[in-house]
This record gives C-alpha cells, sequence and structure tokens, in this order.
C-alpha cells in the first residue's frame, strides 16, 4: 500500500515525458515541413530567374529601342540572385521583406517586358518567344503553388508552438515564430482592378 503514490508519480512522469517526446518531434517535423517548403518557393523563384536571361534575350533581338525595359529586368534579376533567404534566417522578418522586395521588384519588370512585347508582333509569332512564354506562366504557377505549401507549413508550425504543450518545448529551446509570407503591396492589390475596353 506504501508504494502506490509511488507508482502514480512514476506513472504520471513516463506520461509527461511521452508527451514532451511527441511535442518535441512535432516540432521537429513542423520546422523539416517549414524548410522543404521554404526550399521549393527558392527552387521555383530560381527556375524564374534562369527563364529570364532567356527572354530577355528573344525579345532584345526584336525591339531594339526598348532598352531601358531591359535593362531593368537584368538588374532586378540580378537583385534577386544576390539575395540568400537560408532556412535559419526564416524567423527575421527584415530579411524576408528584402527578400520579398527583390521578388516583386523582378515580377513588376517582368510585367513591363511582356507589356513591350505586345508592340511587336512579330515577337509573338516566334515560337522561341511563345515557349518562353508558357515556360514563365508555368513558373508563375509552380511559385504560387510552392507559397501557399509555405504559407501553410509555417501557420501548421507557428500554430504548434504557440499552444500547449508545444509552447513549453519551444519556449524551453528557444524558437520564435517563423515569418510569414506578405506582399509589399498589400493594400494596392487588395483593390479589384478596373477593366476598360475604351
Amino acid at each position: 500500500m506504501k508504494f502506490k503514490p509511488l507508482y502514480l508519480i512514476l506513472v504520471l512522469i513516463i506520461i509527461a515525458g511521452v508527451i514532451l517526446f511527441n511535442s518535441f518531434n512535432t516540432i521537429q517535423s513542423d520546422d523539416e515541413k517549414v524548410t522543404a517548403s521554404w526550399s521549393e518557393v527558392i527552387n521555383q523563384y530560381q527556375r524564374r530567374a534562369d527563364l529570364v536571361p532567356n527572354l530577355v534575350n528573344t525579345v532584345k533581338g526584336y525591339t531594339n529601342h526598348e532598352k531601358s525595359v531591359l535593362i531593368d529586368v537584368t538588374e532586378a534579376r540580378a537583385k534577386v540572385g544576390a539575395i540568400q533567404v537560408s532556412a535559419d534566417q526564416l524567423t527575421d522578418p527584415a530579411v524576408m521583406a528584402k527578400f520579398q522586395q527583390a521578388q516583386q521588384q523582378l515580377s513588376s519588370s517582368l510585367s513591363r517586358l511582356l507589356a513591350v512585347s505586345e508592340n511587336y508582333p512579330d515577337l509573338k509569332a516566334s515560337s522561341l518567344y511563345s515557349d518562353l512564354m508558357v515556360q514563365l506562366e508555368g513558373c508563375e504557377n509552380r511559385i504560387a503553388v510552392a507559397r501557399g505549401r509555405y504559407i501553410q507549413a509555417i501557420q501548421n508550425y507557428n500554430s504548434y508552438i504557440r499552444r500547449l504543450p508545444g509552447n513549453l518545448i519551444a519556449n524551453y529551446y528557444q524558437l520564435a515564430p517563423k515569418a510569414q509570407f506578405t506582399v509589399e503591396n498589400e493594400k494596392q492589390i487588395s483593390t479589384a482592378p478596373s477593366v476598360n475596353f475604351n
């Protein structure tokens, strides 16, 4: 009869250990998912950046007067390549904002380049240009999917380390929430664009 409290304490310690062990492993799994998701985002951004020189060279052959747009695209691509974000920096909002700003600038430059191409019917008829356009569209779709998966992984990770018992493990190991993906011009894009055919 004297050993009952001791058994009870032992069982409680074992249960607490299992819960903490399980929480630790869940945090590690979620952290790996965040890292993998971010790697996929980077992978798709790199794929787009690799395609840009081909697109610029194709357009350059047709559009000798639009040098400023071509230079903007080339510079934006170079800026994107100069900013590297590792998985360890995902908790730094300033680094993430700088990276996303560079990606946004490249997207903006590409949009202007595509607008320039509208003035050159021969260019649009080129099979090389058409192939690049298809690949770029595929890139943008893949980037959107990768960003969506990254956002989901961040949500799962941040939610878990803010709830009990994950909160206990996160505090003990000083794990901070990861920076969520965001856009610079959130207010601007929240307004639906107007379509005017006049």
